[in-house]
């Protein structure tokens, strides 16, 4: 999932806010650690989407043991 500047506007972000923020990540973190931030956080959003992907699975198993009961 691309994080895009037109989905950041949707959020009330606008061009100065997204430039303050990324100055702000850049200070605290430094050029080096930011690939390795990013990554961590796209497998953290990785995992996250495959839980919630378990959790509909299961959702739906239980939905049609509901329907084989009847």
């Amino acid at each position: 999932m691309m994080i895009t500047l037109k989905s950041l506007l949707l959020f009330g972000l606008g061009g100065q806010e997204i430039l303050l923020i990324a100055l702000v990540v850049l200070l605290l973190f430094g050029g080096a650690k930011i690939p390795e931030l990013m990554k961590g956080l796209g497998k953290g959003v990785k995992s996250f989407k495959d839980g919630m992907k378990e959790i509909d699975i299961d959702t739906e198993k239980e939905h049609e043991g509901h329907k084989d009961d009847k």
